[in-house]
């Protein structure tokens, strides 16, 4: 079976070559999905768990193009860390869960950011 570039999945996954890096490693792959403009954004608008429609999504993010969100919405879906349900869209359990383990990680950069500035 021949591999096209339609065929071929968009977001970085874990055990694929991504920006930066060929060896796989899932952490990698997530480094690189979320280093794309406006995918932290985005998670970070659904972190309450309610869907939000397109427009509104598009809203809370500043007013992201419509290419970008459906770049990264597209992405995230592939990654399983965003559904389309009939409301609107949503963080999977996966996605909320990703949140929580970058809560770690928001305190230690505020920690930082006191430090630098003593």
């Amino acid at each position: 079976m021949t591999t096209t570039a339609s065929s071929r999945p968009k977001a970085p996954l874990p055990g694929t070559r991504v920006r930066g890096s060929a060896s796989g490693r899932p952490i990698m792959a997530l480094l690189d999905l979320l280093g794309r403009r406006g995918t932290l954004r985005l998670l970070w608008e659904l972190r309450d768990g309610q869907p939000q429609k397109f427009r509104t999504l598009q809203q809370s993010m500043g007013g992201a193009s419509p290419t970008l969100l459906n770049s990264r919405a597209k992405e995230l879906r592939e990654a399983q860390l965003l559904e389309l349900r009939p409301e609107g869209y949503a963080l999977t359990a996966r996605g909320l869960g990703l949140l929580d383990e970058l809560g770690p990680l928001d305190r230690w950069a505020q920690n930082w950011a006191r430090a630098l500035t003593r």
